[in-house]
């Protein structure tokens, strides 16, 4: 495994240990492409198959290698499935996990990643709106929950995936965090959106007959003191787009939803209300994922951002040593964010002269974004000097910065005029 910065590169296609299964085909292609061979197994089958090229795209001749986007000849069923999404069903993992039937055969070559980008939510989700922001050329394609676009894209039925990953209002999205850890995809990218929340709901209704609003927990966080003002109940949902997708689709009298004005347009219902979050300066951040990391070069003179996420020795004055590598060469920390580690929750903390355990507490991971590329000779010296304290250290990615945050809302007229193509 080549190494870069003396840190262990991840390959980009395949998930950690904990978050995979080796029964699955699609998993097993696209192990075996990473070395690009073929193996006979045992059943006379071939267990692998060859390397996708990067110009292989939906119009070019090839078979298929998930049944979800293209055409299985040997299966009635599995065209079922192709139509359900195409009508515009939402990816779950009970839909990946039937791709986990199929033989390697059905299995062997990648057209149907039709340049999609897997994101969280239905159409008319914020997600949708960034993951066509920063992914123009890519075919949406929404996923239930965000681990399901997580898998979409490790196991190859989407080319990206774009998640929210922080809210000016909200914080940090944890979810988000965790799955970072437990797949081995790479942040290639970084975007952000305006976020403008409208109250609709039937058509025909008014505010004041209103009873009930739902929508995403944070949207609701955000629109607190004006839900407040209007004494409704307030009820949560997966999504914004979500959330107007069910008023519409059940027909709900005195229910509400907060979402984007598209959303609302999408489904049919009347805006009530623009602008009603209680900070207008409410902006979402979204990362880029990829299988594979993005390869820069010296003469790239875009500004960078990189992130990685590390653990540390139990011990005083442990993250100030750790983050003391970075001032000592004048690089720039955008954030810095801990998370507890699952799989060794509890960490004993020694006395100072190792002999009893003073106490026990969290044991958590390090997440930190730097501005700085890794072309950069501090930022590689940084990081050696990280990784003589540190058990653990990943690069999650390296990737241009988002210059102007929030520069663009969901809303924008230019941004709804090129998603219209895809609805």
């Amino acid at each position: 495994m080549q190494r870069t910065y003396g840190l262990q590169k991840p390959t980009g296609t395949r998930p950690l240990k904990a978050g995979r299964s080796v029964c699955n085909p699609i998993f097993l292609a696209s192990r075996i492409a990473e070395v690009n061979t073929i193996q006979p197994s045992s059943s006379g089958r071939t267990a692998g198959m060859e390397a996708p090229t990067s110009g292989s795209r939906s119009g070019e001749s090839s078979t298929l290698l998930s049944p979800m986007f293209g055409r299985s000849a040997s299966s009635v069923a599995d065209h079922r499935l192709v139509a359900s999404l195409g009508s515009g069903a939402i990816l779950t993992s009970s839909l990946i996990a039937k791709a986990a039937n199929l033989s390697i055969e059905e299995l062997s070559n990648p057209s149907y990643v039709a340049a999609k980008v897997a994101y969280q939510g239905v159409p008319g989700a914020y997600s949708e709106v960034a993951a066509r922001k920063s992914c123009p050329d890519f075919e949406p394609l929404p996923c239930d929950q965000f681990e399901v676009a997580f898998q979409a894209l490790s196991q190859w039925m989407s080319e990206r995936a774009v998640l929210p990953i922080e809210n000016s209002l909200g914080g940090s999205i944890h979810a988000v965090y965790d799955l970072l850890i437990r797949y081995r995809l790479h942040i290639i990218g970084e975007t952000s959106l305006a976020i403008n929340h409208c109250l609709v709901a039937l058509p025909g209704s008014s505010k004041g007959e209103l009873k009930r609003v739902m929508s995403h927990p944070q949207a609701l966080a955000q629109c607190d003191a004006y839900l407040r003002r209007m004494s409704v109940v307030k009820e949560a949902v997966d999504d914004t787009a979500g959330a107007a997708q069910i008023v519409a689709r059940q027909g709900l009298q005195g229910v509400g939803a907060i979402c984007s004005r598209r959303a609302a347009e999408l489904y049919g219902l009347d805006v009530l209300e623009e602008g009603i979050q209680d900070v207008k300066d409410n902006v979402t951040r979204f990362i880029v994922l990829s299988r594979d990391p993005l390869v820069t070069s010296e003469s790239d003179t875009r500004s960078y951002k990189t992130s990685i996420v590390f653990s540390l020795q139990p011990g005083p004055g442990q993250l100030f040593k750790a983050l003391s590598v970075f001032a000592l060469r004048d690089i720039d920390l955008a954030k810095v964010e801990s998370r507890p580690m699952r799989t060794n929750p509890i960490v004993q903390i020694p006395s100072q002269d190792g002999t009893t355990v003073t106490r026990q507490n969290f044991n958590y991971l390090f997440y930190v974004d730097f501005v700085g590329s890794l072309m950069e000779v501090r930022c590689q010296n940084a990081l050696r000097h990280l990784q003589e304290t540190a058990p653990f250290l990943r690069v999650l990615g390296s990737y241009p910065m988002d210059m102007e945050l929030g520069s663009m809302s969901n809303d924008d007229p230019a941004m709804m005029q090129n998603m219209s193509r895809y609805n």
